[in-house]
């Protein structure tokens, strides 16, 4: 410490002449408007240009990170153009040249789904135009879904095979009896196969299809597996019958739909046949 101040008596002349120096220029820029603007010009543009270098230097020093944060919104960017690229409309279904000669299919993607309510729907992006008419069964490569209930011109609501008033023809794989599946409106993974005999020999993992009686379906589409039998307490001649539903209603994405071209004909005769009340 002692040092500096040894240094700074000796240059004391010097730094009095500077001091001096500095003074007289201020005195002269303040009292002086025109030499007042040349000095406060320069020393803007001087200082602009100090501070342009000095956001060169910056900038060049951050490029690392700026590089590493334009990679991110790019990657970002990426999978949000990837999530809006349009899906397709529908799979291929692989079908039996004898049931394709007798039904016609369509495929459709599902855009709205409920499982909560008693009676559930599912919501599909094919219609009137594409040759969706209410009646036609519903299905995806895991079993039966539900049945068409109502046609717009784009678009197609079904009834779920998760709803109350939905009845479905079905037999026992094994047996070949019939019954009839129905949601009782608790669990969205179950259903019961009613008007089974009490007499009936059942088994837990039996297979259920659809019977192809109702005209709707083909027969032999998986609907699910016996999960319990019981005897029905409300009425000792039935059987009670869970059937665990093959496909999972939760995840439903694409589904087929099933015409039966000789439906209306079909369901017309079979109303003229029923004996009219005495």
């Amino acid at each position: 410490m002692l040092r500096i101040f040894e240094f700074l008596y000796k240059i004391r002349t010097f730094l009095l002449f500077v001091l001096l120096e500095f003074l007289a220029v201020w005195i002269i820029v303040s009292n002086n408007s025109p030499q007042g603007a040349a000095f406060f010009n320069s020393s803007n543009a001087w200082t602009g240009k100090a501070l342009e270098k000095q956001s060169e230097v910056v900038q060049f020093f951050s490029l690392a990170e700026a590089n590493a944060s334009l990679n991110s919104e790019n990657a970002l960017i990426k999978q949000k153009l990837l999530g809006l690229q349009a899906q397709p409309d529908s799979l291929p279904l692989q079908i039996d040249s004898l049931l394709e000669a007798r039904y016609k299919f369509i495929g459709a993607r599902v855009i709205a789904n409920s499982l909560r309510l008693s009676q559930n729907y599912i919501t599909l992006n094919k219609g009137e135009k594409d040759g969706v008419k209410p009646g036609m069964g519903v299905f995806n490569s895991q079993g039966v879904v539900g049945r068409i209930k109502s046609v717009s011109k784009n678009y197609a609501v079904a009834f779920s095979l998760l709803n109350t008033s939905l009845l479905l023809s079905a037999k026992i794989k094994t047996s070949d009896v019939f019954g009839s599946i129905q949601w009782d409106g608790t669990n969205s993974s179950e259903a019961q196969l009613l008007y089974v005999p009490r007499h009936v020999t059942v088994s837990k993992g039996d297979t259920i299809l659809t019977s192809g009686f109702n005209a709707v379906f083909p027969e032999g589409i998986l609907i699910g597996q016996i999960s319990d039998v019981a005897v029905n307490q409300k009425d000792p001649n039935y059987l009670a019958l869970t059937v665990q539903l093959s496909a999972d209603f939760s995840r439903l994405t694409y589904v087929y739909l099933v015409e039966n071209p000789a439906f209306q004909e079909l369901d017309s005769l079979q109303n003229q046949s029923v004996l009219p009340n005495d």
